[in-house]
């Protein structure tokens, strides 16, 4: 049986470092973009990713 976690997902006063390679960009680029919108949602500031 599948295990169910929760939690908040609160991302403000942290850094995050976003790896993207070049290969394949139209991909990787839009891989990139739902990343950065992931952590904004969540509560991240721009100037911290």
């Amino acid at each position: 049986m599948a295990k169910n976690y929760q939690g908040l997902l609160i991302g403000k006063g942290f850094k995050f470092a976003v790896i993207v390679s070049r290969f394949n960009e139209l991909i990787t680029t839009r891989l990139l973009e739902g990343a950065k919108d992931a952590l904004l949602r969540h509560g991240v500031e721009e100037e911290d990713i």
